[in-house]
C-alpha cells in the first residue's frame, strides 16, 4: 500500500538516496561469499513513509520482503550518518530557492500529543488527565513551513513569536502522519528522525503545490495536487 502519491515520494527518493553510501550487495566478509543479498534501501525507505503515515507497529508494517528487524537497523544506521536532518536542510533549501521562505513572519507554538510508550521525551500531560504526552514547539515561516523545533523537555522556548496560527496549521500536518499524532517511540533520536522526515514531506509537498503553476518540469503533476 502507498503512505504517499508518486509526484512526491519521487523527488524525496531522489534526495534521500544522494546522501546514502555506497553499499554492496552481499556482504564481502562472508567465508563462502553467499550471504543473503541486502535488502534494498528502497524497499526500507518505503516502509518507514507507511509506517509516519499510518502509524502501525513494525511488525504490522513488515512482509516477506523486509523484516521488522531491518527496518530498525537501517534506521538507526540512517539515523548516525545524519541521513534525516539533512534530507530536512536540502528541502528547505530548495523551497527557499524556488518559492522563498517567509522569514518576516515567523511564528512560534507548542502542542500536546499522546505518547502511550512512555520514553525520554514523554513526561506528565496537563491537558489528558496526567496520562504520558510528548510536547512538542516548532518554528515555521509565515507560511507555515516547519524550520526547527525551538525547546526540548523542561526548557522554554528561546523566542516568542505572534501570528500563532500559521504554525497551528502545521502542527496539523504532522498530526496527519499517525506516528506523530500518537508516538511510540522511545528514543529521541528516533522522534527526532521521523520530525525531520515528516517536515521534509510537508515542504516538498509545499513547494512541488505552490511551483506547479510558475514552473515546468518532466515528472510534474497533469493537475495541480
Amino acid at each position: 500500500m502507498s503512505a504517499l502519491p508518486s509526484w512526491l515520494t519521487e523527488p524525496l527518493w531522489e534526495h534521500f538516496t544522494a546522501l546514502l553510501p555506497a553499499r554492496p550487495e552481499f556482504h564481502p566478509g562472508h567465508p563462502l561469499g553467499c550471504h543473503r543479498r541486502r535488502v534494498s534501501d528502497r524497499v526500507v525507505f518505503d516502509k518507514m513513509l507507511q509506517l509516519l503515515r499510518f502509524g502501525c507497529s513494525y511488525e504490522a508494517i513488515a512482509d516477506t520482503t523486509c523484516s521488522a528487524t531491518t527496518i530498525r537497523s537501517r534506521r538507526d544506521e540512517w539515523i548516525q550518518l545524519g541521513v534525516f536532518a539533512r534530507l530536512k536542510q536540502i528541502a528547505l533549501e530548495c523551497y527557499d530557492r524556488t518559492v522563498g521562505l517567509v522569514l518576516d513572519q515567523i511564528a512560534v507554538d507548542a502542542a500536546i500529543t499522546k505518547a502511550p510508550g512512555g520514553g525520554e521525551a514523554a513526561g506528565r500531560s496537563p491537558v489528558d488527565r496526567g496520562k504520558q504526552g510528548l510536547k512538542r514547539s516548532g518554528m515555521t515561516d509565515g507560511y507555515g513551513i516547519p524550520l526547527r523545533r525551538v525547546a526540548q523537555k523542561g526548557e522554554k522556548a528561546p523566542i516568542q513569536a505572534g501570528r500563532r496560527w500559521h504554525v497551528e496549521r502545521t502542527h496539523a500536518w504532522q498530526n496527519a502522519f499517525h506516528r506523530l499524532a500518537r508516538c511510540y517511540e522511545r528514543h529521541v533520536s528516533v522522534i527526532d528522525a521521523y520530525f525531520d522526515l515528516a517536515d521534509t514531506i510537508i515542504t516538498v509537498r509545499s513547494l512541488i503545490r505552490r511551483a506547479w503553476t510558475t514552473h515546468r518540469w518532466d515528472e510534474r503533476p497533469n493537475r495541480r495536487p
